[in-house]
């Protein structure tokens, strides 16, 4: 017997036996690796430009607070924008015109015919400013004589009466927000 037959009876290794496995990792543990090996790259990366550029470094570190700074200074809730109010309409009631929204003395409310026609805002005739009662500056006394719905709120549009002026006794139709 050789010595090559020797070792081969010795061995007696078989082909079909498979090695033993080794354990696998799971997927978890492999992108958590990934992930800190990734993290220890950027930071490493980011140490390094502080030798090789300085500028974008401290530039970096700078932008970084500036925005934590924004966000820290600009956080919380405002106060809410005031909201207008409007007061139940009550008919017989006698109020005074006011326009929501005017802000100049010379201001006026605009009085129609039929509740919510779209006439109450066509500002493109300046004749009809003139007489028939469309026009009434603020400050005149009204007399609510009814009220209409609208949109799904309460008493939105009312019909109200002119105390004193040219126009006394003459009725139209204003938005209820523009009494007082």
């Amino acid at each position: 017997m050789s010595i090559e037959n020797s070792n081969d009876n010795d061995t007696n290794i078989d082909e079909n036996v498979e090695p033993a496995a080794a354990p696998k990792q799971s997927t978890s543990n492999i992108n958590a690796d990934a992930a800190k090996e990734a993290a220890g790259n950027l930071l490493g990366n980011f140490l390094a430009l502080k030798e090789s550029n300085p500028k974008v470094f401290f530039g970096a570190i700078g932008g970084a607070l500036a925005l934590v700074i924004l966000l820290v200074v600009s956080g919380g809730s405002e106060p809410k924008l005031p909201v207008h109010q409007s007061k139940p309409v009550v008919i017989g009631q006698s109020y005074v015109l006011k326009g929501a929204n005017a802000y100049d003395p010379q201001a006026t409310i605009r009085l129609v015919a039929v509740p919510g026609s779209m006439a109450a805002y066509d500002d493109t005739e300046e004749a009809d400013r003139d007489g028939g009662c469309k026009h009434i500056k603020e400050g005149t006394p009204v007399k609510v004589t009814q009220s209409q719905d609208a949109y799904g709120k309460k008493d939105v549009f009312v019909e109200v009466e002119m105390l004193n002026g040219e126009c006394e006794g003459k009725k139209g139709w204003a938005l209820a927000v523009n009494l007082q």
